[in-house]
C-alpha cells in the first residue's frame, strides 16, 4: 500500500505557498520543444521549416481551445454558471490532444501540406505529459486527476483522508511503458504517420478506461466528455486500427 505524505505538495516563497504544478507545466513545454528540435536535426524532414512553424501554431491554438472546451464539458452540471475565468482555468490533456489534432489538420489544409507530420511529436509529447503529470500528482485532490475510493494496493490518501486511485501516478507509469514501446519501434519501417496514430489510439484507450475509476460527470449516455473524446479518436483512426489489427493477426498466423 502506498501512503500519503502531505498533499498537495507545495513550496514556499516569502511565506506564500505555491503549487509545483505551474512550474512543471512550463518545464514540460520547454523540454518537449527542445526534444522536438533535437530530433528534427537528426532527420531529413520532408516538411519545410516554415510549414513546420505553421503546423506547430495550429497545434498550439487547437490545443488551447480543445483543452478548455473538453474540460468545461467534464462538468455539465455547472454549464449554467460558466464564466470566462472558469473557461480560462479549465483544461485537460485529452482535449488538448484532440484540439491540437484539429488545429494541425486545418492548418495543413490551408498551407497545402499533405504529408503526415505527427511522428516527430510522439517522444516530445510523451516526455511533456510525464513531467506535467508529476505536477498533477503533487496537487492531490486540488487537481481533478484523482480517482474514486478504493482498496487497491496502490490506493493513496491524496489529501482528503480517503484512500483513492492515484490516477496521475497510473498515467505516469503508462507513459513510461509507451516511451519504451516507441523507442523499441523507432527504427522499424513504418508508414509515415503511423507512430503518431498509434500513440493517439493507445493514449486514448487508457483515458477511456481510467475515466471509469474517476468521479466523472456524465455528459451523454452515462459517458463523460473524455469518453466521447476517446470514441471520436477511435472513429477518426478506424482505418488505421483495422489495418494494424489485420497486420497483427497475419503475423500471429505466420509465426504462431
Amino acid at each position: 500500500m502506498l501512503t500519503s505524505t502531505s498533499f498537495p505538495v507545495q513550496f514556499t516563497i516569502d511565506g506564500q505557498l505555491y503549487h509545483w504544478h505551474y512550474i512543471l507545466e512550463t518545464l514540460a513545454f520547454i523540454i518537449g520543444v527542445r526534444i522536438y528540435y533535437y530530433q528534427k536535426k537528426k532527420i531529413k524532414d520532408p516538411i519545410s521549416d516554415e510549414h513546420r512553424l505553421w503546423i506547430m501554431l495550429g497545434a498550439m491554438l487547437g490545443a488551447l481551445i480543445g483543452s478548455r472546451l473538453i474540460a468545461v464539458l467534464e462538468t455539465p452540471n455547472e454549464l449554467s454558471q460558466i464564466s470566462f475565468m472558469t473557461i480560462y482555468a479549465s483544461k485537460t490533456i485529452a482535449g488538448g490532444l484532440l484540439g491540437g489534432l484539429f488545429g494541425v489538420e486545418i492548418i495543413k489544409k490551408f498551407i497545402g501540406v499533405r504529408i503526415a507530420s505527427g511522428d516527430l511529436y510522439v517522444v516530445p509529447i510523451l516526455t511533456a505529459l510525464f513531467i506535467g503529470r508529476i505536477g498533477c500528482f503533487l496537487m492531490g485532490i486540488d487537481e481533478p486527476t484523482y480517482g474514486v475510493k478504493t482498496n487497491f494496493f496502490m490506493g493513496m490518501n491524496l489529501g482528503d483522508g480517503i484512500k483513492r486511485h492515484p490516477v496521475a501516478l497510473y498515467e505516469m507509469i503508462y507513459l513510461v511503458i509507451l516511451f519504451i514501446l516507441f523507442q523499441s519501434i523507432k527504427n522499424k519501417k513504418l508508414i509515415n504517420g503511423d507512430q503518431f496514430k498509434f500513440f493517439m489510439v493507445l493514449y486514448f484507450i487508457y483515458r477511456f478506461l481510467v475515466e471509469f475509476i474517476k468521479p466523472y460527470q456524465p455528459l451523454f449516455l452515462n459517458l463523460s466528455s473524455i469518453h466521447w473524446s476517446a470514441i471520436f479518436i477511435f472513429l477518426y483512426y478506424y482505418k488505421f486500427i483495422i489495418r494494424l489489427t489485420r497486420q497483427i493477426l497475419i503475423k500471429e498466423k505466420i509465426y504462431g
